[in-house]
């Protein structure tokens, strides 16, 4: 590890006092770009979308539990996955301590995911979550909220992600195999992986209509993966040279 330039007290504080400056005003710009997201226009959901959960096949409606606000994270968990997605599950350890505190502000949460209920509830049980997952196997929920895209639209340059249009990508990459790490984690191939993607999406129920209010994606979830954000205020950040983190319960045990 490099040596770190060092100095007195005092020239911490100095400096300390001029980054805070910063800091405060990117607090600021913060709360003026949250104040534009809720700016943006409702679109009415038309679809009936009906998604699998613990009580049944219930509707989109159905997950506000009588809350008139409702936050989605859209978990990457295809049908051909055995675990979910290492990344979003790093985010998800997160989502226990947050969702009480939603629900007691008018807020409802679930994840949703591609795959089948029984293997989303299997692995929800294997990593301790508590939070509300439902299944959209069957479902047009993840396409048309851009979480999820077929091997033809991979293949031929059609997937528009991210409010982007991405280049088309071979079946199979050519080096490794099609594999890497993190698609190994989860039990498939590189691009079965990527055609399920992360994301948030929020939604309002008003007069008895439902409205899509917000998705991100990406790095627009940055903000919600708690991990990054105190590897951000540690002495040497992220400190990434590959993907080093992985499910909870699999540190030391390799993947």
């Amino acid at each position: 590890m490099m040596m770190h330039k060092t100095g007195t007290r005092a020239e911490w504080l100095q400096a300390r006092i001029a980054l805070l400056e910063e800091e405060k005003a990117l607090t600021r710009r913060s709360d003026e770009i949250a104040a534009k997201r809720q700016e943006l226009p409702w679109v009415k959901i038309e679809k009936d979308y009906e998604l699998e959960t613990e009580e049944g096949v219930k509707p989109l409606s159905a997950l506000f539990k009588g809350r008139s606000q409702l936050l989605i994270y859209h978990f990457m968990f295809g049908p051909d996955y055995t675990a979910g997605c290492p990344s979003c599950s790093s985010i998800a350890d997160g989502f226990n301590g947050v969702t009480v505190h939603l629900e007691n502000h008018d807020v409802a949460f679930s994840a949703v995911s591609r795959a089948p209920l029984e293997k989303l509830l299997e692995f929800k049980k294997r990593m301790g979550w508590t939070f509300d997952w439902a299944s959209s196997a069957g479902s047009d929920f993840n396409r048309d909220f851009n979480v999820w895209f077929t091997p033809e639209e991979q293949q031929n340059g059609d997937i528009e992600y991210n409010y982007r249009r991405e280049p088309p990508t071979s079946p199979v990459p050519p080096q490794g195999g099609g594999k890497s790490l993190i698609s190994e984690i989860t039990g498939t191939d590189m691009p079965t992986f990527i055609r399920e993607r992360p994301g948030l999406s929020a939604f309002v129920m008003q007069g008895g209509d439902l409205y899509h209010t917000y998705s991100s994606y990406a790095r627009g979830l940055d903000g919600v993966w708690g991990m990054f954000q105190w590897l951000d205020r540690a002495p040497l950040g992220r400190n990434e040279t590959g993907m080093w983190w992985r499910h909870h319960d699999r540190y030391g045990a390799g993947a």
